[in-house]
Order: structure tokens, then C-alpha cells, then sequence
């Protein structure tokens, strides 16, 4: 039974690093069911401990903020939030820095997905309209994005994970996160800044523009609305009220829309992500039913590789979310944390997330910006994704490093 279920997990992380099986239409997600699947099919472990091995905490604050941001989202808030940076065109560098800082700010406490399909489109129209370069701020909007949601414990799926796993404090997470993030930040924008100091004008128009009628409109009502619950709800995780009630009774108060339709509402919630994490629970559980993650760590110890240690545990963690993406891997590492040891939480949560930025795979965000700016006739490859991909997500871990070091 350890050979099936090692040769399962093995096809599904496989599976999962690269995207796609071929002949088949089956994408991450839907590698990842058919994981679970096998596992349950062969026996691996039966469909009772199958459902029990789902963390539903995790699930249920996952939901519930997905909620939150759809609020925002159908509100208009992120449109009309990009559009008022944009009276800062006219001094490139600047509005650079600006469009960096409140995607950072937004991605700490919204879900950082959302905000990069939300800003794109209306970067991508007005960057063209004021004949500048595009690619310079939407590779901004990515880093930032990944860099702000590693602030705290729901600026992404994988930091909701390790909060809800880990029983992590939101404030000392926070405050373990802060200074790494800045620093992260401030080094992302000053590069960008340097690599397209000449380049921030655009020289030739695309030859495709698509209009704005399709954005949505600002709602000031329903986006205040949004900021209340919002606020109320962080002020909610300081207090030991659990993570998912407080986020699942925030969600309950935007349902009760007279303008917002649960339809539209709950349309925007990715269930995708959700099934993704799902299967890798049962997946994850299925292997350490027949004790192949003790078997790994002792392979491990055996090759001189301590996972608790910091710098061991920060290249493992980059190099896992990496190849199979930060959620997979957090799922499979944090079965390896102690809980007593708060920092290997913190560590897992700013190295898988730092390693987003480093190639166009490495995080959706990434993906999202890619893909929702190519209607504009904007293509951002990976080798122009990688010339400030790579030295970014470098500085971000010399600095996490540094900063261990001086917490230790």
C-alpha cells in the first residue's frame, strides 16, 4: 500500500508542477482531484477519514474572504482605486511607486488575485491612452502584490494555511512579516525603477485596445460598506474569536444586499482553489496514513538536511513553490513545522510567497497579469518577466535571511 500511495502522490505533485496532463484537458486543480481520487479508489485511506483530513477551518476562512473581495470587486472599489492613481501619469516614477505601495497595502488584506484581475485591465488602457510603457508597472503590480499579501495571514491562500494550521497570532505574524515585506518592496520598486528609467515612455501603440465599457462602476455605498466590514473584521482577528467565524459572519452581513445579488456574489468565489486544496489535504493525508512524510524526513536528517533550520527551511520552502507552487508546498511542509517553534511558520509564509515573483509560474498573480493584459496586444514573455523576476525574489530572501539572523 506505500508504493501505491507513494507512486500517487509522486504522478500528483508531478502533475500539479506542470499543469497539464497530456491528451487529457485536466488542469492543476483537476490533477489534484484526480489524486485524491486514486487514493480513495485504492484504498489508500477510505472516504470517512478522506472528508476528516480536510482542514475546514481553512477552507471556511478561504471562502469567507473570497466573499469579502467580491464585495469590492462588484463595488467598483479597485477600478475607481486605480483610476485616481492615475493623475500621477504624468511623473512615471512616481506613479510607480504609488501603484506599488496601495497594491501592496490592498493584497495584505484583500485576496492579492483578485486585486491584480481587478487593476490590470484599467492599467493596460490608461498606460496606452498617456503613451506609456505598460510592462514596467504591470511587472510592478505582480511583485507588489505577491510582496504585500506575504504581510499577513490572509493576504493569500498558502498564509491562511499556515495561520489556521499553526494557530498563529495575526498580530505577531504581522509584525514578524513587516519589515522583510518593506524592505522587499522598496527594493522591488527601486529596481523596476532602475531597469525602466528609460523605457517608461511607449514608442509604438499596440495595435488592439479594447474599451471600458465592461469595467464595473463605483458604488460608493457598497464600497463603504465594504471598508466597515472590512475594518470591523480586522479588528475581530486581535480577539480570540476563531479566524472563520468572524471572517464567515463579516460575509454574512455583504450577502445582505438589497444591490448585490448572492448570484454575482458568490460567482466570483474560486471554487477551483478551493477544490485544489481540498484534494491536496486528502492527498497529503492519504501519504501519512502509510508513513511516507516520516520516511522523507529521515531521508532528509540523513543527508545532512534540517528542516529546523532557517536557511535549510527557507531554500527547501523556495525551491518546493517553485516547482510545484506555493499552495501544493505549504500544504506538503507544514506537516513538517513544530508547532512550538512559531518562526519556521513565519518562514514558510514569506519564502513561499517571496518565490512567487521569481518566474511567471511561480504564483497566479503572476499569471493573471500575464494573461489579462495580452487583449490590450501587450505580451509580457518570460525571459522579460525574469530580468526583474529573479533579482527581486534574490533581494527578498537576502533580506528574509538577514532578518532571521537578527531574531534568532
Amino acid at each position: 500500500m506505500e508504493k501505491i500511495a507513494l507512486v500517487i502522490f509522486v504522478l500528483t505533485y508531478i502533475g500539479v508542477a506542470v499543469g497539464f496532463i497530456p491528451g487529457l484537458a485536466l488542469d492543476r486543480t483537476g490533477i489534484a482531484l484526480l489524486g485524491a481520487i486514486a487514493m480513495v479508489v485504492a484504498g489508500v485511506i477510505d472516504p470517512h477519514h478522506a472528508i476528516a483530513a480536510i482542514d475546514m477551518p481553512t477552507i471556511l476562512l478561504l471562502y469567507a474572504l473570497m466573499v469579502v473581495a467580491a464585495q469590492f470587486r462588484l463595488s467598483g472599489f479597485y477600478t475607481a482605486t486605480a483610476l485616481v492613481m492615475t493623475r500621477f501619469l504624468k511623473r512615471p516614477a512616481v506613479f510607480l511607486g504609488m501603484l506599488m505601495m496601495v497594491v501592496a497595502v490592498l493584497s495584505a488584506v484583500l485576496t492579492n488575485d483578485i486585486i491584480c484581475l481587478a487593476f490590470t485591465p484599467v492599467l493596460c488602457a490608461t498606460l496606452i491612452e498617456a503613451h506609456l510603457n505598460p510592462v514596467p508597472f504591470l511587472l510592478g503590480l505582480a511583485c507588489a502584490s505577491n510582496i504585500g499579501s506575504a504581510l499577513t495571514i490572509i493576504g493569500n491562500p498558502q498564509n491562511m494555511l499556515i495561520g489556521q494550521v499553526g494557530r498563529l497570532s495575526f498580530s505577531q505574524f504581522t509584525a514578524f512579516c513587516t519589515i522583510p515585506a518593506v524592505v522587499s518592496l522598496i527594493a522591488a520598486y527601486l529596481l523596476i525603477a532602475l531597469l525602466y528609467r528609460n523605457r517608461f515612455v511607449l514608442v509604438r501603440l499596440p495595435d488592439i485596445l479594447e474599451r471600458r465599457h465592461d469595467w464595473p462602476r463605483y458604488n460608493h455605498r457598497q464600497a463603504v460598506k465594504g471598508l466597515i466590514v472590512t475594518g470591523l473584521l480586522l479588528g475581530m482577528f486581535f480577539t480570540p474569536v476563531p479566524r472563520e467565524v468572524s471572517s464567515l459572519a463579516a460575509a454574512g452581513v455583504l450577502l445582505c444586499s438589497r444591490k448585490m445579488r448572492t448570484r454575482s456574489m458568490l460567482g466570483l468565489v474560486d471554487w477551483h482553489l478551493i477544490t485544489l486544496f481540498c484534494a491536496l489535504f486528502i492527498v497529503i493525508a492519504s501519504i501519512e496514513r502509510v508513513g511516507i512524510p516520516d520516511n522523507l524526513m529521515g531521508g532528509l536528517w540523513r543527508l545532512g538536511i534540517q528542516l529546523h533550520h532557517p536557511a535549510s527551511l527557507t531554500f527547501i520552502t523556495a525551491a518546493l513553490s517553485t516547482m510545484v507552487s506555493n499552495v501544493p508546498a505549504t500544504i506538503l511542509l507544514v506537516k513538517f513545522l513544530s508547532t512550538n517553534d512559531p518562526m519556521q511558520w513565519y518562514i514558510v509564509g514569506l519564502a513561499g510567497t517571496f518565490a512567487g515573483n521569481l518566474i511567471t509560474i511561480g504564483s497566479i498573480a503572476n499569471l493573471i497579469v500575464i494573461e489579462a493584459a495580452q487583449p490590450y496586444g501587450i505580451h509580457i514573455g518570460f525571459k522579460e518577466h525574469a530580468r526583474v523576476g529573479i533579482p527581486v525574489t534574490m533581494i527578498s530572501f537576502m533580506v528574509l535571511l538577514g532578518w532571521i539572523g537578527v531574531n534568532r
